[in-house]
């Protein structure tokens, strides 16, 4: 099943120590009653972020955090939350064997990573051969093991930290030990195996994609396309509704900041819009550079 869209995040932090239980108990019941929030917490456990739908599902939530909760909270700058997906498929094989005193640890995987078409989520398929007198290569009981840590190494990408979305891992043969290998052995062997293959998967950087429509009043048209076009816009209508034009457009996410403050400058207060999550596609560098990327692409804490 794919994930819920959600295309902004914010970092959060108490103002004080005495703040910090107030700020849970807060997120807490927003949570509860809103799906579409989440809380995370970075790969260090230093620092919480909010992610949320959209630029205004993020102003609704703090302003609920500052008015509704009174909650006294520092928050970060508002950031995209990308997402990485596996170019090309690659197939590996990996071997995690440590001894020490006592028991050691051992597991094998070889396993084949594959891109899956947008929308299509995590796939994680079991294709060692089993036969009732042979249990595989690697048994029933230590599959979960490798499920989980392919799903670690996705929840925070090996390319920029971000979620790796839309691809499927068949775990093709491997090897276990009688007295060395566990479900846990099996998750190290996972987790390693899908960092180790990452240069040979493409990974590429998703941004999302919103649609957006526009209503401009008659003679404020061409200050509202003019704005648009500045924020890699792509227009794919206008039509008249009454006085009024209507603009059908997908835009960068990236690129709506300070949108709705624009809108309401160029049309004196006048003019709306409406947006919601089309579809992520990859990044593309500003000007052919590949270390050229747009603004908050970068590796999470």
């Amino acid at each position: 099943m794919s994930e819920i869209p959600r295309t902004i995040e914010i970092a959060v932090e108490p103002k004080s120590k005495t703040d910090q239980p107030k700020l849970s108990a807060a997120l807490d019941e927003l949570e509860k009653a809103d799906a579409a929030l989440v809380r995370w917490i970075d790969r260090n456990h230093s620092q919480a972020f909010l992610t949320c739908l959209d630029h205004r599902h993020l102003t609704n939530t703090l302003h609920a955090l500052r008015t509704r909760y009174s909650v006294n909270a520092n928050f970060g700058t508002p950031q995209v939350a990308y997402r990485e997906a596996i170019g090309r498929a690659a197939d590996i094989d990996y071997t995690h064997k440590k001894q020490s005193v006592g028991a050691g640890q051992f597991a094998r995987v070889k396993l084949r990573l594959e891109p899956l078409p947008a929308g299509s989520g995590f796939v994680f398929e079991d294709g060692i051969q089993r036969t009732p007198d042979y249990g595989g290569a690697v048994p029933l009981e230590f599959i979960p093991g490798v499920e989980k840590g392919i799903r670690s190494v996705a929840a925070s990408g090996p390319f920029a930290g971000f979620p790796v979305i839309d691809f499927k891992a068949i775990l093709l043969d491997g090897a276990y030990h009688d007295a060395d290998s566990s479900t846990l052995t099996f998750e190290i062997a996972a987790r390693a195996a899908f960092r180790e293959a990452a240069d040979r998967l493409g990974i590429m950087l998703l941004e999302p994609i919103m649609k957006i429509e526009v209503v401009s009043p008659e003679g404020h048209v061409g200050s509202v396309i003019g704005d648009l076009n500045s924020r890699r816009c792509v227009i794919h209508s206008q039509e008249m509704r009454g006085t009024d034009t209507v603009i059908n457009a997908s835009v960068p996410i990236a690129n709506l900041f300070g949108f709705d403050d624009a809108l309401s400058r160029n049309t004196q207060g006048r003019g709306s819009s409406a947006m919601w999550f089309d579809r992520y596609e990859p990044v593309r560098p500003r000007g052919g550079d590949p270390d050229n990327f747009p603004p908050a692409v970068g590796m999470r804490a």
